[in-house]
């Protein structure tokens, strides 16, 4: 098996992520993603052609309902229990210079 990716791109990859791999990490992360990417060729080896892409693997629809008002608040049951409030709306504190 021919490798696709070095212990030097490895290196390379965990340093740009800020990661530390001792020596054996590194040889095991580039063994195991060498082993991904021979499984990804594998995969674009099968013959998808007449087949539809699938969203999900199970047929699902979405069960949507009606938006009904259950409960309408007056403005002032709103504030009711609001902290602080200004000329009928919530009053927060600025977070933005």
């Amino acid at each position: 098996m021919k490798e696709k990716i070095s212990r030097k791109e490895v290196e390379k990859v965990a340093d740009l992520a800020r990661l530390y791999l001792d020596e054996k990490e590194k040889q095991v992360m580039t063994k195991q993603l060498n082993a991904i990417l021979e499984y990804v060729e594998k995969l674009n080896e099968v013959n998808t052609e007449n087949i539809e892409p699938l969203a999900h693997i199970i047929d699902v629809s979405n069960a949507f309902r009606q938006d009904e008002v259950i409960h309408d608040f007056t403005r002032d049951e709103a504030l009711q229990n609001a902290p602080s409030e200004a000329k009928g709306c919530f009053k927060v504190p600025k977070i933005i210079e």
